[in-house]
């Protein structure tokens, strides 16, 4: 078993948009981390207030951050000196299973399929309550953002 960093230590995302609160496991090709929706977020005025739901976007946007905190790790326990953030280069075959509402609880798994090119190929699950919400296949390279 790996040592667990916080996740701020390793990638550049901050509240209000960091969608991932803690690292449960991770090794040489996947990761678990867990995000508990807030029943304040702002979004749920708008989306839709009689019946709030988390956007798609954001719970594609939980597994793509979990993904860049494998990335980190990988590189920063690799020998090969890589700088730079991970960023989305491609995102197929996203389905959607299930809502995801105020207070529940989100395990994202992420697990890395192939890296070719400075290119990470990934696949994510996203489940709550053990039941799978979204999957979805990605890719990542790092960028210099400036």
């Amino acid at each position: 078993m790996n040592t667990i960093p916080k996740v701020t230590d390793l990638i550049p995302h901050r509240p209000p948009f960091l969608w991932v609160d803690s690292i449960l496991e991770w090794d040489s090709n996947s990761i678990l981390t867990e995000k508990k929706v807030a029943e304040d977020l702002d979004v749920f005025k708008g989306h839709y207030p009689e019946h709030p739901i988390l956007p798609g976007v954001l719970l594609c946007e939980a597994l793509f951050q979990t993904g860049a905190l494998l990335i980190s790790l990988l590189t920063k326990n690799s020998e090969t000196t890589l700088s730079g953030v991970p960023v989305i280069t491609r995102v197929d075959d996203t389905k959607f299973k299930r809502p995801v509402g105020p207070g529940d609880v989100l395990q994202m798994q992420v697990t890395l399929k192939e890296t070719f090119s400075g290119v990470w190929f990934l696949k994510g699950i996203l489940r709550v309550k053990e039941k799978v919400a979204v999957r979805t296949h990605f890719c990542c390279t790092l960028a210099t953002l400036t």
